[in-house]
């Protein structure tokens, strides 16, 4: 017997019911796994899970970060060099030009041999210049005796005359700033005052090689 057509009308609806309803189960369904996975990808502790299966922790990234920053500080340090002082808060490079300033003549440019010398000898650097400029005379046109024997303190002993001779100006620089250290440093003379019985016997020597000092300082 075929059904009739009420009873057909009724079927194909539940039918289309049918489909629809799943259809509408089926999409939310779809919509509850994007969310679960949505949370899950945003869960604090699922992403941090998943960063340290990989190795990328945030305590990682800060320590790789703080390592590389310590690093190009080192690096930055390394190609700093460091700032050695000398005398008075100068560096040996500062000392020699501040002399160099003051030197003229055959002395112009010997700067560096007088603060190298004197230093290491641990001579005043600014007394040793000012002797030297004193007795050579080389403010205007250096003497003979520095000239002809690289003699640029006046030093007694053989090769040039009653005085002593050296073979280049850097040598007589050195036997100058040694016989200081030798002769006046080492027994506690270490001003221009000090020094001036032994060293001249001109009483006003000593103002005159200080006029020299405070001419350097203020160079």
């Amino acid at each position: 017997m075929k059904p009739s057509k009420l009873l057909r009308a009724a079927m194909a609806s539940l039918l289309t019911l049918g489909i629809s309803t799943s259809i509408i189960y089926y999409n939310k369904i779809i919509e509850r796994e994007e969310l679960v996975y949505t949370n899950q990808l945003y869960d604090p502790v699922i992403y941090k899970g998943e960063l340290v299966s990989s190795g990328l922790t945030d305590d990682t990234i800060v320590k790789d970060n703080n390592e590389k920053s310590t690093e190009d500080a080192t690096t930055v340090e390394e190609t700093i060099p460091e700032r050695v002082v000398v005398y008075e808060n100068m560096t040996m490079e500062e000392l020699t030009d501040k002399l160099n300033r003051t030197l003229s003549s055959d002395l112009s440019g010997k700067g560096e041999y007088f603060a190298k010398y004197a230093i290491e000898l641990g001579v005043d650097p600014y007394l040793a210049v000012a002797i030297a400029m004193h007795e050579t005379g080389c403010t205007w046109d250096c003497s003979y005796l520095a000239k002809q024997c690289n003699n640029v303190g006046g030093q007694k002993g053989e090769g040039c005359g009653e005085y002593k001779a050296y073979d280049t100006l850097e040598e007589g620089i050195y036997g100058f700033i040694l016989n200081i250290k030798n002769k006046y440093v080492d027994y506690g003379l270490l001003t221009a005052e000090q020094m001036n019985p032994k060293y001249a016997e001109d009483p006003t020597w000593s103002s005159k090689v200080n006029n020299y000092i405070e001419k350097i300082k203020n160079n």
